[in-house]
């Protein structure tokens, strides 16, 4: 998925049962990887780009991922587009799905307690090593070493889109122009592959993104964003550490 991943468990399980779940974690994500990568040729969404493949006959993984990238296109004003750049992309929804699944996967095998990392969205179950809630480090979107907010997190998701590592990567699909008036958006809520995507769709938006994230709270999902010119806004219910 062009990212690094990091898997932390911290369920008090025998050495050797943690190995086989992070394993089993890590097949799953290579799976995504290989049925859903725009980089590899022989993927199964790069087929079904090349129209090799009709989309009924495709996986039922892709299928509803290309379904759930409708929905989301429809909820956000079409403002995420797997479409965006042209061809198909579904990759703005793809990696927190996937990291979403594998969570749910580890918890039916027994881990209650873990914490996965994919460049930044991250999906966490139950407390922490130290008993309490997982703490995420949201980057300071101008200074590396820096951070903006530190949140605490024992149950849900956190995704941050934003410009500050690989430039202009989001597109505003009305101008077709790259996303300007927003730095930086985290989104914090019960699923990784909604606050993704809600947060690529308020960096598209740029500063009305504002508005939008406002109206998302009713739904549980809370957020935090930094403005081109450096103003920061939350919602009232962000989960900031103490």
């Amino acid at each position: 998925m062009g990212t690094v991943v990091s898997i932390e468990l911290a369920d008090d399980l025998p050495e050797a049962r943690l190995r086989e779940l992070i394993a089993s974690t890590c097949a799953w994500l290579h799976e995504v990887d290989a049925r859903f990568s725009t980089y590899r040729e022989d993927s199964e969404v790069s087929r079904l780009r090349r129209r090799e493949v009709d989309l009924p006959d495709c996986s039922a993984d892709l299928r509803l991922v290309l379904d759930r990238c409708a929905d989301l296109w429809r909820e956000t004003d079409g403002y995420f587009d797997a479409y965006a750049k042209g061809p198909l992309d579904p990759s703005g929804y793809v990696k927190g799905w996937s990291v979403e699944v594998a969570s749910a996967r580890l918890a039916a095998a027994g881990s209650t307690r873990h914490h996965l990392n994919a460049g930044g969205d991250i999906r966490m179950r139950g407390k922490g090593p130290d008993g309490g809630p997982w703490r995420v480090g949201i980057r300071h979107p101008w200074q590396a070493d820096k951070l903006a907010w530190v949140l605490a997190v024992e149950e849900g998701a956190v995704a941050t889109s934003g410009t500050y590592e690989r430039g202009a990567h989001v597109w505003n699909p009305r101008t077709g122009a790259a996303a300007t008036g927003l730095r930086s958006v985290t989104v914090v809520g019960p699923d990784l592959a909604v606050a993704d995507a809600y947060a690529t769709a308020a960096l598209a938006m740029g500063e009305p993104g504002l508005a939008w994230l406002a109206k998302r709270v009713a739904d549980g999902y809370e957020s935090a964003a930094v403005t081109e010119d450096g103003r920061a806004f939350t919602s009232p219910g962000l989960p900031v550490a103490s």
